[in-house]
């Protein structure tokens, strides 16, 4: 009897999935001190949050640190174009989508990926510390998924902050009177993981200082400063 069942290509995703990985590590694990900023790819360039993603990543930028971001538009563009403007490395992590997102130009260092679980790992493994925009499903789950490796000790207890007191404050008191407060699903000390900045200045500091309670500094050599932009 002639079997007409072609061999399946399930198990050559693995091979797949192990090429992203490699590609991934060996392009990051040299990248010094960087931070991960996430946000919505949505986010227009004429929007206030487009320009206090530009100007944090600025901030942080000449505070010593390179920009990790998904690569896309909106919010990650705005932090790229920051990064960019500090003499930094602008790192993009891309991923394939079925609507093609677009790397935007102001990456110098870009990845790209298939599987947002190996994109995900490489925003996580080689961050000193994450930056949280306004965004929407995608941001909620980097969000939540950085506060999970830290409340469970996966990953090393890195600060996280949210940009922006206005559009996280909703979600914030939910989380104390609801998650905390009603149902005790979480501890008392969940809610220090985090803080709410709206100041970029105010958020680079929280980072340097970190790196200096750990007896580290941020990159050894000065940044190529440029003035900031939001046009493009």
């Amino acid at each position: 009897m002639i079997n007409n069942h072609m061999p399946s290509e399930e198990p050559w995703r693995v091979f797949r999935i192990m090429a992203e990985f490699v590609e991934g590590f060996e392009e990051l694990s040299t990248v010094g001190p960087a931070v991960s900023i996430f946000g919505s790819a949505r986010t227009p360039k004429d929007d206030k949050y487009y320009k206090l993603a530009v100007d944090t990543a600025y901030e942080i930028g000449k505070s010593g640190f390179n920009i990790i971001t998904g690569g896309g538009g909106g919010i990650m563009e705005a932090a790229n174009k920051g990064a960019s403007c500090a003499g930094v490395k602008s790192i993009g992590l891309n991923i394939e989508l079925p609507q093609e997102q677009e790397p935007n130009e102001f990456q110098d260092v870009e990845l790209r990926f298939r599987y947002f679980f190996c994109r995900k790992v490489m925003f996580l493994k080689y961050a000193h510390g994450f930056v949280v925009m306004p965004g929407g499903f995608g941001t909620m789950d980097e969000l939540f998924e950085s506060l999970v490796l830290i409340q469970t000790l996966k990953q090393a207890s890195f600060p996280v902050v949210l940009m922006g007191s206005e559009y996280w404050q909703g979600l914030l008191d939910w989380i104390k009177e609801t998650m905390l407060g009603k149902f005790n699903y979480i501890s008392p000390d969940d809610l220090n993981v985090y803080k709410v900045v709206d100041d970029p200045k105010e958020a680079a500091k929280i980072f340097v200082k970190f790196r200096k309670s750990e007896q580290k500094s941020g990159l050894q050599e000065p940044p190529g400063i440029i003035r900031p932009s939001t046009k493009s």
